[in-house]
């Protein structure tokens, strides 16, 4: 990741104060603002206040106030100067920027008669998340996701900040293009999220592979059964199950000959099985592998990846 990618979220009069920041874009990993409130960096799962001078410091006395009127310009200025334009993303809560950062916007919520969230107005709180992309994280993975040159159905348990969603587009791409393992599948993104390919107006920012087609900002079981219909998949890939449709979803995708890749917050096979939407899935053995993900010394580690019986794969080591 380049500095200028990162000021560039900026208007131009901020972006001396951030120079400092940006030249450590790699370890980057949130920068939130709050009208009246100190500017905090995530930086290598540390939190720092930001000096005026650009510097970051433990001292909140230090620390660097947003006012109203740069966080505006800065919500502006990554709307491209067209609020409107992004009104839909503002009513999601999210928006996608260049690079596949994500910013994301709290404020008050104005409802419609149903309840539906209509729009979002007096944004006062903004949390710029730095996307990064770990090209070929999943590589020590892949010999243990095949059979025969063809994918296994796997599920990625992972607690929250163990990497995840940087494995997840990691296998994408991989499957995408073929490896020494299987040759290059046609795989279905659906991306609720906006996370994994980080699209920003339709065009992915992150490298998912040539054969890989995006749905969106869609929810996971109706994105699912669009890729079906439309797009013949070989994989259809999904992050964070979490509901009853996910999991009919995911149902009628095998049924069709789709083979599934997925995610979900958990700790362990254990956990995940007393989930009461998870009950059928962990009966049936609709996955043929579980890859558990931790961390050890701040690091995140794949802590082990296991067959459908929830034996440990032969020969696999850390």
């Amino acid at each position: 990741m380049q500095k200028e990618e990162i000021l560039h979220i900026f208007p131009d009069f901020m972006r001396t104060r951030w120079e400092k920041v940006a030249e450590r874009a790699e370890q980057l990993q949130e920068i939130r603002l709050r009208v009246n409130q100190p500017v905090t960096v995530l930086m290598d799962n540390k939190e720092w206040f930001l000096e005026t001078e650009g510097g970051l410091t433990s001292d909140v006395a230090h620390a660097v106030y947003s006012s109203e009127k740069e966080l505006e310009a800065v919500l502006t200025h990554v709307c491209r100067y067209s609020i409107y334009a992004f009104a839909d993303e503002i009513r999601q809560g999210f928006m996608t920027i260049p690079g596949g950062h994500r910013v994301g916007i709290s404020g008050q919520v104005i409802l419609e008669n149903n309840e539906q969230i209509r729009n979002i107005k007096y944004i006062r709180y903004l949390n710029i998340r730095i996307a990064h992309e770990v090209i070929g994280v999943s590589d020590k993975a892949l010999p243990y996701l095949y059979n025969r040159g063809e994918v296994l159905n796997t599920l990625i348990i992972s607690p929250p900040g163990c990497g995840k969603t940087t494995m997840l587009r990691d296998l994408v791409r991989s499957f995408s293009v073929g490896n020494e393992y299987g040759k290059g599948c046609n795989v279905g993104l659906v991306d609720e999220r906006s996370e994994i390919a980080g699209s920003f107006l339709g065009i992915p920012q992150n490298d998912i592979g040539l054969r890989t087609d995006v749905m969106d900002a869609c929810p996971k079981h109706e994105g699912m059964m669009m890729f079906i219909r439309s797009m013949a998949p070989d994989i259809l890939a999904v992050d964070e199950l979490g509901s009853k449709k996910d999991i009919e979803a995911m149902h009628q995708a095998i049924r069709c000959g789709c083979k599934m890749l997925a995610t979900i917050h958990g700790f362990s096979i254990e956990e995940i099985g007393r989930k009461e939407y998870m009950k059928t899935v962990m009966e049936e053995q609709l996955f043929d592998r579980y890859m558990v993900l931790g961390k050890k010394n701040n690091r995140c580690i794949i802590i082990g990846i296991y067959e459908k019986e929830r034996r440990l794969c032969s020969n696999w080591q850390e």
